[in-house]
């Protein structure tokens, strides 16, 4: 018969929800919403002048600015929805819908890199007759506004993947402005169309690597991926180093709510159980001090481990 102890403790370190944090994020909200208006803004403008111009490249650009402007009203919706709090359906609240938002934004920025490809080349084998001065006039306002949206966007905090995401988006556009530029410029001069679909290319192969790497973050965090700056080795490492009472830990999961927000869960293995209180509060001063977890899961355990070869209580698991 073994003797054992389950001591099970939970501590929910709530930092994130600490006025910081709200501030953050309303600060990233408002900057999402600015770079939206002046984005729909000059999508109409744009619309407008490559509908006289007859230029596919700023009908095209407009229809990337429209994909753009849905892209930061989701992410405008992400920051707001992720503000309410949990309930019983969804106990860790909305923390997860900025990531869901920046993998849906990957996957336009994907889908926008297809379409861009299949008109250029059908362009390139039908070129059109294209007004070079009113499109090189839309192209750099275009660029201007892009650029206001940039710097609006680039004050706000980068590790947020869905400012990221927005910020991605909003370069993507202003790589468009310049193609259309640089193709407004050569067709002006010399009334070769085909520089217009090359560059467009040029262009949708940067938007591509952009969004690739969007949606390979956001769903790394979606599958509960272990956060890049942790190592659950180390974790390991330094608990064991810091709280002498713990000979080993075990059942170790660590991964992110949201971008900069750790969780875990884990099981540690103590050689006394006397002062269990003590211990679960230095293991968890450790999680914070040394890899900033303040939401953690830990079950301390003397004697066997519960879960070890399904279950050691008499009870049948269900």
């Amino acid at each position: 018969m073994h003797s054992h102890s389950s001591h099970h403790s939970e501590h929910s370190g709530h930092s994130h929800h600490s006025h910081g944090a709200g501030a953050v994020s309303f600060d990233d909200e408002r900057r999402v919403a600015r770079a939206m208006f002046l984005t729909i803004g000059f999508m109409v403008v744009e619309v407008v002048g490559g509908v006289i111009a007859g230029s596919l490249a700023l009908l095209a650009d407009a229809g990337h600015m429209l994909t753009d402007s849905a892209a930061l009203a989701l992410a405008w919706l992400a920051f707001r929805i992720a503000r309410r709090p949990p309930d019983m359906q969804r106990s860790y609240g909305y923390h997860r819908f900025p990531v869901l938002a920046a993998f849906v934004n990957g996957v336009t920025l994907v889908g926008i890199v297809v379409w861009i490809a299949v008109e250029a080349v059908q362009r390139l084998n039908n070129p059109v007759e294209v007004l070079g001065g009113v499109m090189m006039g839309v192209a750099i306002v275009g660029l201007l506004v892009n650029i206001v949206a940039f710097r609006i966007l680039h004050g706000g905090h980068k590790e947020n993947l869905n400012i990221q995401g927005a910020l991605l988006h909003v370069i993507g556009d202003m790589l468009g402005s310049v193609a259309a530029i640089v193709a407004s410029v050569v067709i002006f001069y010399t009334g070769w169309t085909p520089i217009d679909p090359i560059l467009s290319l040029f262009v949708a192969l940067l938007i591509l690597r952009s969004g690739w790497m969007l949606v390979r973050r956001s769903s790394h965090v979606l599958m509960q991926g272990t956060p890049d700056n942790l190592e659950p080795d180390e974790v390991k490492r330094v608990i064991l180093q810091t709280v002498s009472e713990v000979d080993d830990v075990h059942h170790m999961h660590v991964w992110s709510l949201t971008s900069g927000h750790p969780v875990m869960t884990m099981h540690a293995h103590i050689t006394n159980s006397a002062n269990q209180e003590q211990i679960l509060t230095d293991i968890l001063a450790c999680l914070k001090q040394h890899f900033h977890i303040s939401h953690a899961t830990v079950q301390l355990e003397y004697g066997k481990c519960l879960d070890e070869d399904g279950c050691e209580t008499g009870l049948k698991c269900s």
